[in-house]
């Protein structure tokens, strides 16, 4: 169940006060306090497709229901990716472009060529490959001491995982946690971003990296690495020549790669701490493990929603959204919504209709590396069980001030033994 704090209480309080039309689901700082839920409950059960004419980031509709959501999802004729997924604008001076920021045709022609680098085949050869590193990591790990768990376990083994889907020189592997943590961390999010100059600039040195190795993995044809893949390919030679089509596909890589698994990685821990009887049925049946990772999916929800721009005059949930108007659909409020999910604030390992989450999108957008993610969870968990019997959350965690991405900064932790 979800936890009841003093904060939260207040958010409840604030959410039923609020006259509808003034509540604002786009503020970060909800996100970072965790106490968001209320809001969406009450927009699911009021006003599911939800107008807010006045936010930081310009009015927008609030889709929260999972079968609006799934309606949206797949109409992209209508509800374009056209130019951000991002509930702000762009800047016209630095506008990224990338395949889930594309319509047909040029998103397939983008995503198509990459698709090999998270295939059945790619994830079978690199899977024993990440069971190693995911055993050294846990070995690695401290004893009778408190320690950030994001910091030891969640970021090294997803910027590990990206190193292998990119062939990424691996003693340099923490660039790619950097740039994507600087990726997201845009205003466009309501995150808590550095200068935006530097931003700027820092991008740019990482597009000039991939450039360099983009160049040398030109004619190594047998490699199935995300940038071998693009070099070879005809439709993405154009991505070279524009950097910033080239660092707008590198960063919805790496993004992909590195938030989504990552926040996983540190809500599944929390999850199990907060509901000790689910803690208890996964000790007494390990092969409850590949339910539970998709109940985490559910859970965290690690992307907290979609944007998508209206190109024609369309009827929902009893609205007229207007051309021209922009959209969120928000994946955290369609994961607990009780029509689709039955006590949707329980977190079930047990759950039969988990994989049913919203957390990976539908449609020609789908999460593409939703095989892998699945993949690092379920290889992290089945090595957590060999080796320890309880990992014991020991104090509150700290959450990314975002209205985008939803994880965490640090989650201190306590492995007895």
């Amino acid at each position: 169940m979800l936890q009841v704090t003093p904060a939260l209480e207040a958010a409840r309080a604030d959410a039923a006060a609020t006259p509808l039309d003034q509540i604002d689901v786009s503020n970060p700082e909800l996100y970072a306090k965790n106490v968001h839920w209320p809001y969406f409950d009450r927009l699911r059960a009021e006003d599911p497709v939800h107008y807010c004419a006045d936010s930081p980031f310009g009015p927008f509709w609030s889709i929260t229901k999972w079968a609006d959501i799934m309606e949206v999802e797949t109409n992209p004729q209508v509800f374009s990716s056209f130019p951000t997924i991002f509930l702000g604008d762009p800047p016209e001076d630095f506008r990224l472009q990338s395949f889930i920021t594309s319509d047909e045709p040029r998103h397939s022609k983008w995503r198509k060529p990459v698709m090999p680098g998270v295939g059945g085949d790619r994830i079978a050869q690199i899977e024993g490959i990440i069971r190693e590193r995911v055993g050294k990591i846990l070995d690695d790990l401290p004893r009778n001491e408190e320690f950030n768990w994001v910091d030891r376990v969640s970021i090294e083994l997803t910027t590990q995982m990206l190193a292998a889907l990119f062939d990424f020189p691996f003693e340099e592997r923490h660039k790619l946690t950097y740039w994507s943590d600087i990726a997201t961390a845009t205003p466009a999010a309501g995150a808590a971003i550095m200068d935006e100059d530097q931003r700027r600039a820092e991008l740019r040195e990482c597009g000039m990296y991939f450039a360099k190795l983009w160049m040398e993995r030109v004619g190594q044809t047998d490699r199935y690495d995300f940038l071998s893949l693009m070099a070879n390919n005809a439709d993405t030679q154009e991505l070279i020549e524009d950097p910033n089509k080239l660092l707008g596909n590198l960063m919805l890589l790496i993004v992909g790669g590195n938030d989504t698994t990552r926040n996983s990685i540190s809500g599944g821990v929390l999850a199990l701490n907060e509901n000790p009887d689910q803690y208890d049925k996964l000790r007494a049946d390990h092969g409850l493990i590949k339910n539970m990772v998709a109940e985490i999916i559910r859970w965290q929800t690690p992307l907290s929603h979609m944007r998508r721009s209206v190109m024609a005059d369309y009827e929902l949930g009893g609205k007229t959204i207007k051309e021209g108007d922009k959209v969120a659909m928000w994946y955290i409020s369609a994961n607990r919504d009780d029509e689709k999910f039955a006590d949707p604030y329980s977190f079930d390992i047990t759950r039969g209709d988990a994989r049913r989450h919203m957390a990976f999108g539908f449609g020609i957008h789908r999460c593409m590396g939703n095989h892998v993610a699945e993949m690092q969870l379920r290889i992290l968990w089945e090595e957590i069980m060999k080796r320890f019997d309880n990992i014991e959350v020991v104090g509150e965690p700290e959450r990314n001030v975002s209205n985008f991405v939803m994880g965490f900064k640090t989650l201190p932790v306590r492995i007895p033994g």
